[in-house]
C-alpha cells in the first residue's frame, strides 16, 4: 500500500532556543539527513500525541552529542532558565 502524503504550507519564523540545544538539534538533524525544521516538526507531533519521538539507539547518540556540546539541560529545566544579560 502506497503512504499517503499530506501536503502542508510553511512559514518562516524567526525562534530563539537556547545556543547548546540548537547545536545538539542540528547535529542530530544532520545525523538524521534531514532539516532541522523537519526535525521540530517531528519531535512536536509526537509530543503532541503522547509519544517518544526517539528510539534507544537515537537518545544514545543525543547524550553522547549533549555531552560533547556541554548540553546540560533537562526537561525539568523548561521552564526555570533566563537569559543572560
Amino acid at each position: 500500500m502506497a503512504e499517503r502524503l499530506k501536503k502542508i504550507q510553511r512559514v518562516q519564523t524567526g525562534v530563539r532556543l537556547e545556543k547548546k540545544l540548537l547545536k545538539v538539534l542540528k547535529a542530530l538533524a544532520a545525523e538524521k539527513e534531514m532539516g532541522l525544521g523537519d526535525l521540530i516538526e517531528g519531535i512536536v507531533l509526537h509530543a503532541f500525541a503522547g509519544k517518544a519521538p526517539f528510539q534507544p539507539e537515537t537518545l544514545a547518540f543525543i547524550s553522547r552529542i549533549s555531552a560533547a556540546y556541554g548540553l546540560d539541560l533537562e526537561a525539568a529545566d523548561s521552564h526555570r532558565m533566563i537569559e543572560e544579560d
